[in-house]
Protein backbone atom coordinates (compact mmCIF):
# COMPACT_ATOMS: atom_id res chain seq x y z
CA UNK A 1 0.00 0.00 0.00
CA UNK A 2 1.34 3.72 -1.13
CA UNK A 3 0.71 6.28 1.59
CA UNK A 4 0.37 9.49 -0.10
CA UNK A 5 1.35 12.56 2.25
CA UNK A 6 -2.21 13.81 2.73
CA UNK A 7 -2.74 10.79 4.07
CA UNK A 8 0.67 10.61 6.43
CA UNK A 9 0.38 14.50 7.26
CA UNK A 10 -1.82 14.03 10.33
CA UNK A 11 0.49 11.14 12.06
CA UNK A 12 3.68 13.63 11.15
CA UNK A 13 1.66 16.63 12.90
CA UNK A 14 0.78 14.36 15.95
CA UNK A 15 4.83 13.11 16.21
CA UNK A 16 6.14 16.70 16.11
CA UNK A 17 3.11 17.96 18.91
CA UNK A 18 4.75 14.75 21.17
CA UNK A 19 8.51 15.91 20.48
CA UNK A 20 7.47 19.10 21.37
CA UNK A 21 5.83 18.00 24.53
CA UNK A 22 8.72 16.08 25.32
CA UNK A 23 11.41 19.00 24.86
CA UNK A 24 9.11 21.42 27.05
CA UNK A 25 9.10 19.01 30.11
CA UNK A 26 13.09 18.69 29.72
CA UNK A 27 13.17 22.03 29.46
CA UNK A 28 11.13 22.58 32.43
CA UNK A 29 13.37 19.56 34.32
CA UNK A 30 16.56 21.35 33.60
CA UNK A 31 16.10 24.64 35.17
CA UNK A 32 19.11 25.96 36.58
CA UNK A 33 20.18 25.22 39.89
CA UNK A 34 20.87 27.77 42.12
CA UNK A 35 23.65 27.85 45.41
CA UNK A 36 23.67 28.77 48.90
CA UNK A 37 26.34 28.96 50.96
CA UNK A 38 26.46 28.91 55.22
CA UNK A 39 28.89 28.84 57.79
CA UNK A 40 27.99 26.50 60.84
CA UNK A 41 31.06 25.53 62.34
CA UNK A 42 32.15 22.23 61.57
CA UNK A 43 30.99 21.61 58.16
CA UNK A 44 31.42 17.72 57.79
CA UNK A 45 28.46 18.37 60.26
CA UNK A 46 26.20 21.03 58.07
CA UNK A 47 27.10 19.07 54.77
CA UNK A 48 25.74 15.94 56.31
CA UNK A 49 22.27 17.60 57.39
CA UNK A 50 21.94 19.80 54.12
CA UNK A 51 22.70 16.36 52.43
CA UNK A 52 19.20 14.93 53.38
CA UNK A 53 16.80 17.52 52.68
CA UNK A 54 14.66 16.64 49.60
CA UNK A 55 15.92 18.82 46.84
CA UNK A 56 19.46 19.43 47.73
CA UNK A 57 21.64 17.92 45.02
CA UNK A 58 24.82 18.25 46.50
CA UNK A 59 26.55 19.53 49.54
CA UNK A 60 30.51 20.63 49.99
CA UNK A 61 32.55 21.34 52.46
CA UNK A 62 35.14 24.00 51.99
CA UNK A 63 36.31 27.92 53.27
CA UNK A 64 35.36 31.32 52.59
CA UNK A 65 35.63 34.90 54.33
CA UNK A 66 39.80 34.89 53.93
CA UNK A 67 42.22 36.76 52.10
CA UNK A 68 44.59 33.81 50.93
CA UNK A 69 43.49 32.03 48.04
CA UNK A 70 43.09 28.43 48.32
CA UNK A 71 43.91 27.81 51.53
CA UNK A 72 44.59 24.69 53.65
CA UNK A 73 42.83 22.96 56.11
CA UNK A 74 45.55 23.22 58.52
CA UNK A 75 46.22 27.27 57.52
CA UNK A 76 42.07 27.98 58.29
CA UNK A 77 42.62 25.89 61.41
CA UNK A 78 45.50 27.68 62.83
CA UNK A 79 43.68 30.92 62.47
CA UNK A 80 44.71 33.98 60.52
CA UNK A 81 43.69 33.74 57.13
CA UNK A 82 40.09 34.72 57.49
CA UNK A 83 38.45 31.84 56.35
CA UNK A 84 35.34 30.10 58.36
CA UNK A 85 34.29 26.29 57.53
CA UNK A 86 31.55 26.82 55.28
CA UNK A 87 29.26 24.47 52.76
CA UNK A 88 28.21 25.40 49.58
CA UNK A 89 24.59 23.74 48.77
CA UNK A 90 23.23 23.16 45.55
CA UNK A 91 19.93 22.82 45.65
CA UNK A 92 16.55 23.28 43.21
CA UNK A 93 14.75 25.88 43.58
CA UNK A 94 11.36 24.02 42.22
CA UNK A 95 11.76 21.68 45.31
CA UNK A 96 13.33 23.99 47.95
CA UNK A 97 13.49 27.90 47.95
CA UNK A 98 16.47 29.53 49.02
CA UNK A 99 14.37 30.86 52.15
CA UNK A 100 13.58 27.43 53.37
CA UNK A 101 17.35 26.45 53.08
CA UNK A 102 18.29 29.39 55.47
CA UNK A 103 15.37 28.69 57.76
CA UNK A 104 16.77 25.15 58.12
CA UNK A 105 20.06 26.50 58.56
CA UNK A 106 19.18 28.66 61.44
CA UNK A 107 17.67 25.82 63.01
CA UNK A 108 20.42 23.82 62.83
CA UNK A 109 23.06 25.88 64.64
CA UNK A 110 23.00 28.49 67.77
CA UNK A 111 23.08 31.22 65.93
CA UNK A 112 23.29 33.43 69.27
CA UNK A 113 27.16 31.70 70.06
CA UNK A 114 29.68 34.31 68.39
CA UNK A 115 32.77 32.80 69.32
CA UNK A 116 32.39 29.42 67.14
CA UNK A 117 30.03 26.44 67.62
CA UNK A 118 29.01 24.23 70.15
CA UNK A 119 32.74 22.40 71.11
CA UNK A 120 34.40 24.08 68.56
CA UNK A 121 35.63 27.14 69.65
CA UNK A 122 37.55 30.11 67.10
CA UNK A 123 36.22 32.45 64.46
CA UNK A 124 36.87 30.20 61.69
CA UNK A 125 33.63 28.22 63.44
CA UNK A 126 31.15 31.16 63.77
CA UNK A 127 28.63 31.00 61.75
CA UNK A 128 27.58 33.24 58.71
CA UNK A 129 25.44 33.13 55.95
CA UNK A 130 27.23 34.26 51.97
CA UNK A 131 24.52 35.87 50.10
CA UNK A 132 25.35 35.51 46.35
CA UNK A 133 23.38 38.69 45.34
CA UNK A 134 20.88 41.31 46.74
CA UNK A 135 17.92 39.04 46.60
CA UNK A 136 19.23 36.29 48.55
CA UNK A 137 20.68 39.23 51.07
CA UNK A 138 17.28 40.27 51.74
CA UNK A 139 16.14 36.87 52.10
CA UNK A 140 18.41 36.00 54.57
CA UNK A 141 17.89 39.29 56.59
CA UNK A 142 13.88 38.50 56.70
CA UNK A 143 15.29 34.75 58.11
CA UNK A 144 17.41 36.14 60.52
CA UNK A 145 14.60 38.62 62.06
CA UNK A 146 12.25 35.18 62.23
CA UNK A 147 14.67 33.47 63.75
CA UNK A 148 15.64 35.93 66.43
CA UNK A 149 11.47 36.49 67.19
CA UNK A 150 11.33 33.08 67.48
CA UNK A 151 14.34 32.55 70.17
CA UNK A 152 13.35 35.73 71.99
CA UNK A 153 17.47 36.29 72.06
CA UNK A 154 19.51 37.78 70.00
CA UNK A 155 21.11 36.07 66.98
CA UNK A 156 24.67 37.36 65.58
CA UNK A 157 25.18 35.49 62.71
CA UNK A 158 25.97 37.99 59.73
CA UNK A 159 24.65 38.39 56.48
CA UNK A 160 27.97 38.48 54.43
CA UNK A 161 28.78 39.00 50.67
CA UNK A 162 30.26 36.06 48.80
CA UNK A 163 33.60 36.37 47.90
CA UNK A 164 35.63 33.00 46.38
CA UNK A 165 34.29 29.77 48.15
CA UNK A 166 37.14 26.74 48.15
CA UNK A 167 36.02 23.69 48.10
CA UNK A 168 38.02 21.54 51.11
CA UNK A 169 40.30 18.37 49.96
CA UNK A 170 38.41 15.23 49.42
CA UNK A 171 39.55 13.55 53.21
CA UNK A 172 36.88 16.13 54.02
CA UNK A 173 33.80 15.81 51.51
CA UNK A 174 31.40 13.03 52.67
CA UNK A 175 33.40 12.63 55.79
CA UNK A 176 29.80 11.33 57.60
CA UNK A 177 29.44 8.46 55.08
CA UNK A 178 32.97 7.18 54.54
CA UNK A 179 33.80 3.82 55.70
CA UNK A 180 37.67 4.62 55.39
CA UNK A 181 39.19 3.49 58.44
CA UNK A 182 41.30 5.92 60.61
CA UNK A 183 42.75 6.49 63.78
CA UNK A 184 41.18 8.71 66.25
CA UNK A 185 40.65 9.56 69.88
CA UNK A 186 38.53 7.17 70.15
CA UNK A 187 41.14 4.38 68.44
CA UNK A 188 40.92 3.06 64.59
CA UNK A 189 37.29 4.36 63.76
CA UNK A 190 35.41 4.40 60.20
CA UNK A 191 35.48 8.73 59.18
CA UNK A 192 31.27 7.70 59.72
CA UNK A 193 31.48 6.26 62.71
CA UNK A 194 34.45 9.20 64.15
CA UNK A 195 31.76 11.59 63.20
CA UNK A 196 29.20 10.50 64.67
CA UNK A 197 31.13 10.26 68.03
CA UNK A 198 32.49 13.60 67.64
CA UNK A 199 29.19 14.82 66.98
CA UNK A 200 28.00 13.46 70.49
CA UNK A 201 30.74 14.69 72.17
CA UNK A 202 30.71 17.88 70.96
CA UNK A 203 27.06 18.36 72.37
CA UNK A 204 25.88 19.86 69.14
CA UNK A 205 22.56 17.94 68.47
CA UNK A 206 21.72 18.54 72.38
CA UNK A 207 22.32 22.91 72.09
CA UNK A 208 20.31 23.04 69.00
CA UNK A 209 17.83 21.31 70.38
CA UNK A 210 17.73 23.36 74.07
CA UNK A 211 17.53 26.28 71.92
CA UNK A 212 15.02 25.06 69.00
CA UNK A 213 12.84 22.11 70.35
CA UNK A 214 10.33 20.65 68.07
CA UNK A 215 11.65 22.91 65.34
CA UNK A 216 15.25 21.93 65.23
CA UNK A 217 15.39 20.08 61.85
CA UNK A 218 18.34 17.39 61.53
CA UNK A 219 18.56 15.72 65.56
CA UNK A 220 20.08 12.47 65.46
Amino acid sequence: MTWTFQQIKPMLLSIAILFGIVAECTRVEAAPLETAIVAGGCFWCVEHDFEQVKGVAEAVSGFIGGDVANPTYKQVSKGGTGHLEAVKITFDPAQISYAQVINLFFRSVDPTDAGGQFCDRGAHYATAIFATNADQAKVAEAEKTKAQRQLGLKVVTPIRQAGPFYPAGAYHQDYSKSTKVIVTRFGPRSKAKAYKLYREACGRDQRVQALWGDGAPFIN
